[in-house]
Protein backbone atom coordinates (compact mmCIF):
# COMPACT_ATOMS: atom_id res chain seq x y z
CA UNK A 1 0.00 0.00 0.00
CA UNK A 2 1.01 3.53 -0.51
CA UNK A 3 0.44 6.54 2.12
CA UNK A 4 -2.40 9.07 2.09
CA UNK A 5 -1.84 12.30 0.21
CA UNK A 6 0.33 14.87 2.67
CA UNK A 7 2.17 17.85 2.71
CA UNK A 8 6.30 17.49 3.27
CA UNK A 9 8.01 20.30 4.89
CA UNK A 10 11.48 20.02 6.31
CA UNK A 11 12.84 23.35 8.44
CA UNK A 12 16.63 23.35 9.32
CA UNK A 13 15.75 24.79 13.09
CA UNK A 14 14.91 23.99 16.04
CA UNK A 15 13.03 27.83 15.83
CA UNK A 16 11.73 27.07 12.41
CA UNK A 17 10.30 23.40 13.45
CA UNK A 18 7.87 24.42 16.39
CA UNK A 19 6.57 27.16 14.19
CA UNK A 20 5.63 24.79 11.48
CA UNK A 21 4.17 22.82 14.37
CA UNK A 22 2.38 25.81 15.91
CA UNK A 23 0.36 26.36 13.10
CA UNK A 24 -0.22 22.47 11.84
CA UNK A 25 -3.53 21.02 12.47
CA UNK A 26 -2.50 17.20 12.37
CA UNK A 27 1.32 16.65 11.50
CA UNK A 28 3.41 14.46 12.67
CA UNK A 29 7.43 14.29 13.00
CA UNK A 30 9.79 12.08 10.31
CA UNK A 31 13.17 11.24 12.32
CA UNK A 32 14.53 7.90 11.45
CA UNK A 33 10.78 6.97 10.10
CA UNK A 34 11.46 2.88 11.27
CA UNK A 35 7.88 3.38 12.74
CA UNK A 36 5.96 6.20 11.03
CA UNK A 37 6.73 5.02 7.47
CA UNK A 38 4.98 1.77 8.04
CA UNK A 39 2.17 2.92 9.72
CA UNK A 40 1.66 5.60 6.45
CA UNK A 41 1.90 3.14 4.06
CA UNK A 42 -0.42 0.65 6.05
CA UNK A 43 -3.11 3.68 6.55
CA UNK A 44 -2.95 3.13 10.14
CA UNK A 45 -1.74 7.12 10.09
CA UNK A 46 -2.68 9.42 7.71
CA UNK A 47 -1.22 12.95 8.70
CA UNK A 48 -2.08 15.68 6.88
CA UNK A 49 1.64 16.98 7.18
CA UNK A 50 4.96 15.62 7.47
CA UNK A 51 7.83 17.29 8.92
CA UNK A 52 10.73 16.06 8.37
CA UNK A 53 13.47 17.17 10.89
CA UNK A 54 16.92 14.80 9.41
CA UNK A 55 17.63 18.76 8.31
CA UNK A 56 17.56 19.83 12.16
CA UNK A 57 21.46 19.28 12.43
CA UNK A 58 21.49 20.81 16.17
CA UNK A 59 19.71 17.85 16.94
CA UNK A 60 21.98 15.40 16.45
CA UNK A 61 25.02 15.48 19.49
CA UNK A 62 26.47 13.72 22.18
CA UNK A 63 27.48 15.38 25.17
CA UNK A 64 29.19 14.36 28.22
CA UNK A 65 29.35 16.95 31.22
CA UNK A 66 28.81 17.54 35.19
CA UNK A 67 28.23 13.98 35.52
CA UNK A 68 25.70 13.66 33.11
CA UNK A 69 25.33 11.98 29.67
CA UNK A 70 23.31 13.82 26.74
CA UNK A 71 21.73 13.35 23.44
CA UNK A 72 19.94 15.32 20.96
CA UNK A 73 16.87 13.87 20.09
CA UNK A 74 17.94 12.98 15.88
CA UNK A 75 20.82 11.04 17.65
CA UNK A 76 21.27 7.77 15.76
CA UNK A 77 21.16 4.90 17.31
CA UNK A 78 24.54 3.50 15.36
CA UNK A 79 26.27 6.95 16.35
CA UNK A 80 25.50 5.95 20.20
CA UNK A 81 26.92 2.71 19.64
CA UNK A 82 30.29 3.60 17.84
CA UNK A 83 30.83 6.53 20.54
CA UNK A 84 33.53 6.06 22.93
CA UNK A 85 32.03 8.90 24.98
CA UNK A 86 29.34 6.76 25.97
CA UNK A 87 31.03 3.17 25.71
CA UNK A 88 33.03 4.88 28.67
CA UNK A 89 29.96 6.65 30.48
CA UNK A 90 27.45 4.08 30.37
CA UNK A 91 27.99 1.10 29.06
CA UNK A 92 24.73 -0.62 28.87
CA UNK A 93 23.86 1.31 26.00
CA UNK A 94 26.21 -0.86 23.76
CA UNK A 95 24.31 -3.61 25.15
CA UNK A 96 21.05 -3.17 24.66
CA UNK A 97 21.54 -1.77 21.21
CA UNK A 98 22.57 -4.30 20.26
CA UNK A 99 19.34 -6.42 20.54
CA UNK A 100 17.65 -3.43 18.67
CA UNK A 101 16.61 -4.61 14.88
CA UNK A 102 19.58 -5.00 12.61
CA UNK A 103 22.38 -2.73 11.47
CA UNK A 104 20.31 -1.07 8.94
CA UNK A 105 17.33 -0.10 11.48
CA UNK A 106 20.00 1.25 14.03
CA UNK A 107 21.40 3.11 11.47
CA UNK A 108 18.03 5.12 10.97
CA UNK A 109 16.48 4.82 14.02
CA UNK A 110 17.09 7.88 16.24
CA UNK A 111 17.00 7.91 20.08
CA UNK A 112 14.89 10.49 20.13
CA UNK A 113 12.35 8.58 17.66
CA UNK A 114 12.20 5.52 20.09
CA UNK A 115 11.50 7.60 23.12
CA UNK A 116 8.30 9.16 21.14
CA UNK A 117 7.21 5.84 19.71
CA UNK A 118 7.61 4.41 23.12
CA UNK A 119 6.66 0.74 22.37
CA UNK A 120 6.78 -1.41 25.77
CA UNK A 121 9.47 -3.65 24.47
CA UNK A 122 11.64 -1.47 22.75
CA UNK A 123 15.23 -1.03 24.59
CA UNK A 124 15.82 2.84 24.24
CA UNK A 125 12.98 3.66 27.12
CA UNK A 126 13.94 0.81 28.87
CA UNK A 127 17.20 2.35 29.67
CA UNK A 128 15.48 5.94 29.91
CA UNK A 129 13.65 4.55 32.39
CA UNK A 130 16.69 2.40 33.82
CA UNK A 131 18.74 5.80 34.63
CA UNK A 132 15.96 8.23 35.40
CA UNK A 133 16.57 10.63 32.47
CA UNK A 134 15.35 13.96 31.27
CA UNK A 135 13.36 14.67 28.60
CA UNK A 136 13.63 18.47 27.11
CA UNK A 137 10.91 19.72 25.17
CA UNK A 138 10.43 22.80 22.84
CA UNK A 139 6.61 24.36 21.49
CA UNK A 140 6.62 27.88 20.46
CA UNK A 141 5.92 28.73 23.92
CA UNK A 142 9.52 27.68 25.11
CA UNK A 143 10.68 24.79 26.71
CA UNK A 144 9.90 22.28 29.83
CA UNK A 145 11.57 19.18 31.33
CA UNK A 146 9.91 16.10 31.56
CA UNK A 147 11.42 13.02 33.93
CA UNK A 148 10.74 9.55 32.54
CA UNK A 149 9.16 8.74 35.33
CA UNK A 150 6.38 10.84 33.68
CA UNK A 151 7.46 10.90 30.22
CA UNK A 152 5.29 7.08 29.71
CA UNK A 153 1.70 7.91 30.09
CA UNK A 154 0.24 4.36 28.97
CA UNK A 155 0.52 2.41 25.76
CA UNK A 156 2.85 4.08 22.91
CA UNK A 157 1.67 7.22 24.56
CA UNK A 158 4.40 9.71 25.70
CA UNK A 159 3.39 12.97 27.62
CA UNK A 160 3.74 15.32 24.83
CA UNK A 161 1.65 17.58 22.84
CA UNK A 162 1.02 17.48 19.23
CA UNK A 163 3.08 21.06 18.95
CA UNK A 164 5.73 19.73 21.50
CA UNK A 165 9.29 18.43 19.59
CA UNK A 166 11.16 16.20 21.76
CA UNK A 167 15.15 18.25 22.03
CA UNK A 168 17.39 16.23 23.62
CA UNK A 169 17.83 13.49 26.66
CA UNK A 170 19.73 13.93 29.87
CA UNK A 171 21.07 10.85 31.51
CA UNK A 172 22.81 11.27 34.71
CA UNK A 173 25.74 9.14 35.07
CA UNK A 174 26.94 6.44 37.43
CA UNK A 175 29.68 5.95 39.00
CA UNK A 176 32.88 4.78 37.68
CA UNK A 177 33.20 1.51 39.03
CA UNK A 178 29.26 0.35 38.48
CA UNK A 179 28.65 -2.76 36.94
CA UNK A 180 25.44 -3.13 34.32
CA UNK A 181 23.99 -5.73 31.96
CA UNK A 182 20.96 -5.96 29.75
CA UNK A 183 18.95 -9.31 29.65
CA UNK A 184 16.57 -9.69 26.68
CA UNK A 185 14.43 -12.58 25.34
CA UNK A 186 13.33 -12.38 21.53
CA UNK A 187 11.54 -14.85 19.13
CA UNK A 188 14.52 -14.19 16.94
CA UNK A 189 17.58 -11.59 17.14
CA UNK A 190 16.52 -8.54 15.87
CA UNK A 191 12.62 -8.77 16.82
CA UNK A 192 10.89 -7.09 19.87
CA UNK A 193 11.60 -8.02 23.37
CA UNK A 194 9.37 -10.60 24.56
CA UNK A 195 10.68 -9.49 28.12
CA UNK A 196 14.31 -7.78 28.72
CA UNK A 197 15.39 -6.55 31.73
CA UNK A 198 18.47 -3.74 32.65
CA UNK A 199 20.43 -3.61 36.04
CA UNK A 200 22.61 -1.27 37.28
CA UNK A 201 24.59 -1.49 40.56
CA UNK A 202 27.20 -0.49 42.66
CA UNK A 203 29.05 -1.84 45.47
CA UNK A 204 31.03 -0.97 48.19
CA UNK A 205 34.65 -3.29 49.39
CA UNK A 206 32.53 -5.75 51.31
CA UNK A 207 30.25 -6.32 48.49
CA UNK A 208 27.48 -4.94 49.95
CA UNK A 209 24.90 -2.62 47.72
CA UNK A 210 24.94 0.58 47.94
CA UNK A 211 23.26 1.41 44.57
CA UNK A 212 20.83 -0.89 42.12
CA UNK A 213 18.25 -0.03 39.15
CA UNK A 214 16.44 -2.54 37.82
CA UNK A 215 13.80 -2.33 35.07
CA UNK A 216 11.63 -4.37 32.78
CA UNK A 217 10.50 -3.94 29.94
CA UNK A 218 8.10 -5.69 27.03
CA UNK A 219 6.31 -7.08 30.37
CA UNK A 220 3.69 -4.13 31.06
CA UNK A 221 2.42 -1.40 28.56
CA UNK A 222 5.20 0.68 29.88
CA UNK A 223 8.70 -0.09 30.86
CA UNK A 224 8.34 -0.86 34.99
CA UNK A 225 11.07 0.35 37.52
CA UNK A 226 11.40 -1.85 39.74
CA UNK A 227 11.81 0.46 42.86
CA UNK A 228 10.25 -1.72 45.86
CA UNK A 229 13.21 -4.82 44.77
CA UNK A 230 15.80 -1.97 45.02
CA UNK A 231 14.96 -0.55 47.80
CA UNK A 232 15.36 -3.86 49.29
CA UNK A 233 18.61 -4.96 47.68
CA UNK A 234 20.12 -2.04 49.19
CA UNK A 235 22.29 -2.66 52.08
CA UNK A 236 22.15 -6.14 51.30
CA UNK A 237 25.37 -8.66 50.40
CA UNK A 238 25.28 -9.19 46.36
CA UNK A 239 25.25 -13.13 45.93
CA UNK A 240 22.69 -15.51 44.55
CA UNK A 241 20.26 -16.08 47.67
CA UNK A 242 19.88 -12.26 48.00
CA UNK A 243 19.24 -11.89 44.05
CA UNK A 244 17.17 -15.17 44.40
CA UNK A 245 14.67 -13.26 46.68
CA UNK A 246 14.26 -9.85 44.05
CA UNK A 247 14.14 -12.18 41.37
CA UNK A 248 10.91 -13.94 42.92
CA UNK A 249 9.53 -10.36 43.45
CA UNK A 250 9.74 -9.33 39.85
CA UNK A 251 7.92 -11.85 38.67
CA UNK A 252 5.23 -10.38 40.55
CA UNK A 253 5.09 -7.39 38.50
CA UNK A 254 1.94 -6.22 35.86
CA UNK A 255 2.44 -8.08 32.94
CA UNK A 256 0.15 -8.73 30.04
CA UNK A 257 -1.10 -11.46 27.78
CA UNK A 258 -1.00 -11.11 23.91
CA UNK A 259 -1.14 -13.28 20.52
CA UNK A 260 2.28 -14.56 21.47
CA UNK A 261 2.38 -15.65 25.05
CA UNK A 262 1.03 -15.32 28.19
CA UNK A 263 1.17 -12.71 31.32
CA UNK A 264 2.24 -15.42 33.37
CA UNK A 265 5.10 -16.56 30.90
CA UNK A 266 6.09 -13.02 31.07
CA UNK A 267 6.54 -12.76 34.96
CA UNK A 268 8.59 -16.19 34.48
CA UNK A 269 10.73 -14.07 32.19
CA UNK A 270 10.84 -11.33 34.24
CA UNK A 271 12.33 -13.66 37.17
CA UNK A 272 14.89 -15.24 35.42
CA UNK A 273 16.60 -12.23 33.32
CA UNK A 274 16.11 -9.73 36.61
CA UNK A 275 18.16 -12.90 38.85
CA UNK A 276 20.84 -13.09 35.65
CA UNK A 277 20.98 -9.56 35.13
CA UNK A 278 21.96 -8.56 38.91
CA UNK A 279 24.38 -11.46 38.23
CA UNK A 280 26.31 -10.46 35.43
CA UNK A 281 26.46 -6.54 36.81
CA UNK A 282 27.70 -7.53 40.28
CA UNK A 283 30.72 -9.81 38.19
CA UNK A 284 31.56 -6.61 36.56
CA UNK A 285 31.50 -4.33 39.38
CA UNK A 286 33.91 -6.96 40.90
CA UNK A 287 35.86 -6.71 37.97
CA UNK A 288 36.20 -3.16 37.68
CA UNK A 289 37.11 -2.97 41.56
CA UNK A 290 40.08 -5.26 40.93
CA UNK A 291 41.43 -3.24 38.71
Amino acid sequence: MKSAPFTYYDPTSVPELVDLLANAEDAKILAGGQSLMPMMNMRFLMPDDVIDINGVHELNFIERENGHLKFGAMTRQKEVLGSNTVANAAPIFGEALRYVGHIQTRTRGTIGGSLCHLDPSAELPAIASLYGAEMKIANADGERTVSMDDWALAYMTPNISPEDVLVDITFPLWGQNHGYAFEEFARRHGDFAITAVGTLLELDQNQIITKVAIVVAGADVTPTRLYDVEKDLIGQIANEGTFADAANHASEIEAMTDAYVTATYRQRLAKTLTNRALISATERAKEKQND
